[in-house]
């Protein structure tokens, strides 16, 4: 190790940040590959490692005797200063070459304020920022993940990104890059035969027309682009095989646990979900592979604890029987597993029994709104019967504490709405001591957390306002008013950062201009409350003459040309429309393996029924 990073490393709070070196961690011969990739994550270490994609994909690359994937995490301010004074460039944790010398700098997009993060990193990797401005020896930097449903606003800074599913798109995108330089293809040449892959889409190869008032007039591919960039898709999630290893944080992670990937997609249609439009259709893997993986996963890392991680996990047509399975290894290892995505239509007294076996923790739901009418609005299909049967189910087995999720800003709401929130809090702790099975001698505790809601694109709400933060903070401050019992703690997203991700998650390349100058004035780390700098993102976009305003606090047209319109994630915009149109008028649509309402994904799997719908697995996956 370098004696200035020494130095540094010395000089700041979490050292083990960036030291690399944990268990699970691949180090290869330099002289033997053909690609080094850089996986980075625009956030600090602790966040990046607790993200299970990453850990995919670094096996899945590191398995190639040919390319070294290695990680990159957002520097904390106080190593990023000293990093700066020092002379260091960004470096990968792995070998600490630095990021300029790598084949591929990768970054994953999984929230819209990470974005300056990413300015950021290249900054300090020494790295031009904008795509035009790096020589043809320069990283090529791509990027996938959630965000890049609407890549528009990064496109000055990202030379490709990958729409859709990465597990065999990302290796294909380095073979096309490895053959491009064995060829002495030209960066431009290079990154046009990737634009032929599945879910490859390159801005430079794309030009935008716009309208006198604002809008996008049109999006017009050339240099053999493909008019609309479609999604790649894993039609067969059993094909795929789940991580064997994953590399163990020195220090503590977010989520420092063992996980394993169930199923992927959601058959919900909650209308505001913008993860559940994006991983259509869904797919599930086989019951007793997932128990295997698990097992080797535990052995090989050692942790105590598993997740079974999905969009909806308790949909998951073999859970009882996985569950079964991983009971006969996990009390024996002394292993304990959660079922982060838990629905309240679903939960059972199995669920609790089986769940609690090792440990117990408390219990997560999402009702998403208070009132009936607002959840019927979102499509949210769960009763008030629901969540007290659950509820009563839990307080049985002996749980004392219930998080509950909520929004607040969806559509249609009004202040009844908003007190339907604190009425059902209430309602829940009442259930506690009417239950005769309760904990006795402990109280209960409901925990209220309230996300301002966002419109996002590929959502049947894309076309939707966003509440001003005015607003947002009226209601905020009536369900405080609203709340009367101790036993209920409330708390509630910043109107403003919630305001700016809408900004950026419905914005388009126009933006790109104002990403740089507020990097310029200092603004990175925006998700973090510490380091958000409201005010300074408010003067960037006066100065630079952009009304931000326009992107969230305006309804779309329904034949509106949209930044994201040439990109195609399997849901037609025909149906988005639809139920758009069916939110407004209270109707709701049911789980998609229950009957088919006809988005369209069912193409991305080669035009057949997502599920089998006869009567027997219709009752199956009920």
């Amino acid at each position: 190790m370098h004696e200035s990073l020494k130095a540094a490393l010395a000089a700041v709070q979490k050292p083990g940040r960036y030291t690399g070196g944990e268990p699970g961690c691949v180090y290869k011969d330099k002289s033997a590959l053909s690609l080094r990739f850089a996986f980075c994550f625009p956030d600090t270490y602790e966040v990046g490692m607790s993200f299970l994609g990453m850990k995919i994909l670094y096996e899945i690359l590191n398995d190639r005797p040919d390319i070294w994937c290695e990680r990159c995490f957002m520097p904390w301010v106080d190593m990023k200063s000293e990093m700066e004074k020092r002379g260091i460039p960004l470096y990968a944790l792995e070998s600490k070459d630095a990021l300029r010398d790598f084949d591929v700098i990768g970054f994953t997009l999984q929230y819209e304020l990470s974005y300056t993060n990413i300015l950021a990193m290249l900054d300090l990797a020494g790295v031009p920022l904008r795509c035009g401005e790096r020589a043809e020896d320069a990283p090529i930097v791509v990027a996938g993940g959630p965000c890049a449903c609407n890549a528009e606003p990064l496109a000055d800074f990202i030379d490709l990104f990958m729409l859709g599913e990465g597990e065999v798109q990302l290796p294909q995108v380095c073979d096309a890059i490895i053959e491009g330089r064995k060829k002495g293809l030209s960066r431009a040449e290079i990154l046009r035969g990737c634009a032929q892959i599945e879910g490859v889409y390159v801005p430079s190869l794309y030009t935008v027309q716009y309208e006198d008032d604002g809008r996008v007039r049109s999006i017009d591919a050339h240099g053999g682009a493909p008019a609309v960039v479609r999604k790649a898709i894993i039609r067969d999630l059993n094909s795929q095989p789940l991580p064997r290893n994953f590399v163990v944080p020195m220090i503590g992670a977010v989520h420092d646990r063992a996980q394993i990937e169930v199923l992927r997609g959601c058959v919900r249609g909650c209308r505001f979900c913008q993860a559940g439009f994006l991983y259509r259709p869904m797919r599930e893997r086989d019951a007793d592979m997932l128990s295997r993986a698990g097992k080797t996963l535990c052995d090989n890392t050692g942790y105590d604890e598993i997740s079974l991680t999905s969009l909806s996990t308790s949909d998951h047509s073999q859970l009882e029987t996985l569950l079964d399975d991983m009971l006969e290894w996990t009390p024996a290892q002394h292993v304990s597993m959660t079922l982060p995505s838990l629905r309240v239509d679903n939960f059972s007294q199995s669920l609790v029994e089986k769940t609690t076996r090792v440990r117990k923790g408390g219990l997560t739901f999402a009702p998403e709104a208070g009132t009936q009418r607002l959840r019927d609005v979102i499509n949210k299909n769960v009763t008030w019967e629901e969540i007290e049967r659950t509820c009563n189910l839990a307080f049985s087995a002996g749980y004392t504490s219930v998080k509950l999720y909520f929004m607040m800003g969806l559509p249609t709401e009004t202040m009844e709405d908003i007190e339907g929130i604190a009425d059902t809090a209430q309602r829940v702790v009442d259930l506690y001591y009417q239950n005769p099975n309760h904990a006795k001698g402990k109280g209960v505790q409901v925990s209220i957390s309230v996300a301002c809601f966002v419109p996002k694109p590929h959502t049947p709400f894309q076309f939707v306002a966003q509440d001003d933060m005015q607003l947002l903070r009226e209601k905020q401050q009536h369900l405080l008013r609203c709340v009367k019992s101790r036993k209920i703690s409330v708390s509630y997203h910043d109107s403003r950062t919630s305001f700016l991700e809408g900004v950026f998650a419905k914005g388009d390349r126009r933006l790109g201009r104002v990403l740089l100058e507020a990097y310029r004035r200092g603004c990175f780390f925006d998700g973090w409350e510490e380091h958000f700098h409201f005010d300074t993102w408010m003067q960037t976009f006066a100065d630079l003459g952009v009304d931000p305003a326009f992107y969230v606090n305006r309804p779309l047209a329904l034949d509106e040309t949209t930044p994201w319109e040439h990109m195609d994630y399997g849901v037609t915009k025909a149906y988005l429309v639809r139920e758009y149109q069916k939110a407004l008028a209270g109707k709701t649509t049911p789980p998609c393996n229950r009957v088919c309402a006809g988005c369209g994904a069912n193409q991305l799997l080669g035009g057949g029924p997502c599920f089998d719908y006869s009567a027997s697995a219709v009752h199956q996956n009920g």
